[in-house]
Parts: structure tokens; sequence; C-alpha cells
């Protein structure tokens, strides 16, 4: 095993490795995303069913957030990671030995508490990586592409392998995922021990962070881009379906969107040095806003996907910079707890918000919610102009 001091001389090598451990965990989730509802359709069963599965993919990773953050802050990289990995390939195996409405809803649970709590111990350890705030900007830059990576491999991987080998041998193979994750994870250092600060972090409340009112700012700016996206994707099909869309203009609507969302994560490690993270901040907001007040006046699919690749412009700009400044708002010793607080918003978030979109997508149409958003945005733009001073 590497010693801590390689962490400094080999950052490449390990922030290379934690990206492979996040796409890992996040592709194996994202694969059993698609394989388990499908499954329970396949055995006949209800629409509840499908939304009981898919609820499990975000009540665990809330309920275990806090804990996941705790021991990372405690134990570093190693265990909260091992942990992570041993959820995720044990849902799967489960899943592959027998499908059951029980054993489905555990591989969504253990696969998506896999996911949440591993990416906690990533985030918290790769910003351990960087010199500085350009760095960071740069390293959470790099860890932003796992997601979008894992979002298109994951689901095409079970999508195939479904189609030519049946259920099981799709649980088997993402099983490979998170056992592959626990190879990569050999390659990052060992974390020196910890300091007598990080001692007295643990007996404080992670609720007590939130008095910080630029980090609170912050937290909220994270959840409401997160929610941005679930609304993109609960409204898009309603509205398409509105203006008369096929199945295939959507999916190729949500393509733009994922290729102009890799694309400028791809770029910003480049862009790092030349950025200003509040002022990114802002315009990725405002330009966000922009494009779920335009939505609605849209009528064709060729404009849709234009609007569709600013929103993963904007959003793929975001992400990193909301992880580096939330880093710099929180003191080292508690990185863990305040990324379960993120965790927690918005895996609670994602296991609510879908039925208040029902309610309220029935109630108001498509549009108001592209609206509603929009307004919603626009005011997190304003708190993310009062974000600051950064720590340090």
């Amino acid at each position: 095993m590497p010693s801590a001091a390689t962490l400094v001389r080999r950052p490449h090598a390990a922030l290379a490795a934690m990206l492979a451990c996040q796409v890992g965990l996040h592709a194996c989730a994202q694969g059993v995303r698609l394989a388990a509802p499908l499954n329970v359709l396949a055995q006949g069963r209800s629409a509840w069913s499908v939304g009981l599965v898919m609820t499990m993919f975000a009540v665990f990773p809330a309920l275990l957030a806090l804990p996941a953050g705790r021991l990372a802050d405690r134990r570093g990289y190693h265990l909260p990671v091992r942990l992570a990995a041993g959820c995720a390939l044990a849902g799967t195996l489960l899943a592959a030995a027998t499908q059951n409405l029980f054993t489905l809803c555990a591989a969504a649970a253990l696969s998506g508490a896999g996911s949440g709590f591993g990416m906690i111990a990533i985030q918290r350890s790769a910003s351990r990586l960087a010199g500085g705030d350009t760095e960071r900007l740069r390293v959470f830059s790099w860890i932003a592409l796992a997601p979008a990576i894992a979002g298109l491999f994951g689901p095409m991987l079970a999508g195939l392998l479904i189609d030519h080998a049946g259920f099981s041998a799709a649980f088997l193979v993402l099983a490979l995922l998170p056992a592959a994750t626990l190879l990569a994870a050999q390659a990052v250092p060992v974390e020196p021990p910890r300091a007598p600060a990080a001692q007295a972090a643990r007996k404080a409340s992670a609720f007590g962070l939130l008095r910080l009112a630029p980090l609170r700012r912050l937290l909220f700016v994270s959840w409401l881009v997160s929610l941005s996206w679930d609304v993109h994707g609960f409204a898009l099909p309603l509205l398409g379906v509105e203006r008369g869309l096929s199945a295939s203009a959507l999916g190729g609507i949500l393509a733009a969107y994922a290729v102009a969302s890799m694309s400028v994560r791809l770029l910003m490690p480049l862009l790092a040095g030349r950025l200003v993270r509040r002022t990114l901040l802002t315009a990725a907001l405002l330009l966000t806003c922009a494009v779920f007040g335009a939505y609605p006046l849209l009528r064709s699919a060729w404009a849709m996907a234009a609007c569709a690749a600013v929103l993963g412009i904007a959003l793929g700009m975001v992400q990193p910079a909301i992880m580096a400044t939330l880093h710099d708002l929180t003191p080292p010793e508690r990185h863990g707890e305040v990324l379960a607080l993120r965790s927690m918003a918005i895996h609670a978030s994602m296991a609510a918000m879908p039925l208040m979109f029902g309610v309220l997508g029935s109630a108001v149409g498509a549009p108001v919610l592209f609206w509603l958003m929009a307004a919603a945005l626009g005011a997190a733009s304003v708190q993310a102009l009062r974000i600051g001073p950064q720590r340090g």
C-alpha cells in the first residue's frame, strides 16, 4: 500500500484511482437503476412496486449519509470505500441469485447506499489532493466526470446484458464494477492519523455547521441545482408529449444534455486557472434560470435540444464550483460531515419530490413547473453572490 507521503508526490495517480472508484460505484447503481424496475415490470407487478424499488435508491443514501461522512472524517478513504463497494457487491449478487420484490428492493438500497457512501469519501479525499483554490476547482472538475461517465456506461451495459443474457447475468456483471472499485482503491494513499482538532470535531453536531451563513447559502444553492435536474427529467417528457414529440426525439434532447455536460467538464480542468468561482457559480445559475424560462416557449425538438445543451454546460460548470467552495467554507476535519449534509438533502429530495412534481404537474402543467424552477434559480443566483468569505 502506498504511504501517505505519496499523496503529494503522486496526486495524478491518486486522482485517477478515485475517479475509477467513483465510476465503478456509480455505474453499478445506475445499471441497477435500469435493471431493477425492468425486472419488476417483467414479473407483471404494478407501478406501485416500481415506485417502491426506485425509492430505495434515495432513502438509504439519505439515512446513511451522516454516519458515512463521520466515518470518512474519522478513518479516511479506505474503510468507507471498502464498505461502499461491499454494499454494492452484496446487493448485485443478491439480485443475481434470485429476483423478487424483496431482493430487488435490497439491491436498489445497497447499490444506492454504496454509491452515496463512496461518493462522500471520494469527494472528501479528493480535496486533499489540491494545493490551492485553482487546483481544487481542477480536481473537482475531474471528479465531476465520474457521474457523467457512469450515467452513460452503467445503463448501457445493463441494457445490453438484459437483452442478450437475461437479468441474472446483468446483475452478475454489474457486481464486477464494485469489485473493480476495491482493486482501484489500492492506488489511493493511506491518510496520516487524525489531528487533535478532528477528534474534537467528532463531538460536535454536524447540523451546527449550518450556523455558518455562507455554508448555509451554498447548501441551498446545491440543493436547488440538484432539484433543477430532477424537474427537468420529470417535466421534459410531459412538455414533449404536449408538443407531440416522439420518444426518440426526447431521447435526443436528453443526449444533448449529457454530451454538453461531459464536454464542459473535460474543458474545465484546462480553464480552472482563469475562472473565478463565485462568478462562475452565479453565471451558471442565471444561465440555468434562462433555460428553464425558455423551455415552455419552444415547439421544436431541435430548439429543445439546444436548450438542453446549454443546460448541460451550465450544470456541468456549476458542480465543480460548488464542491470546491464547499470545501473552502468548512474546516478540513469536518469535510465528510458537510458532504453528508449535502447528500442527505439531495437524496431526501430525490425520494420525496417526484410525488410533489406529480401533484403540481397535474394541477398546473409542465410549463408552470419550468417557470417555478426558473424563479427559484433566479433567487439562488442572488444567494450565490453572497457566498463568502471563503475559509483560509
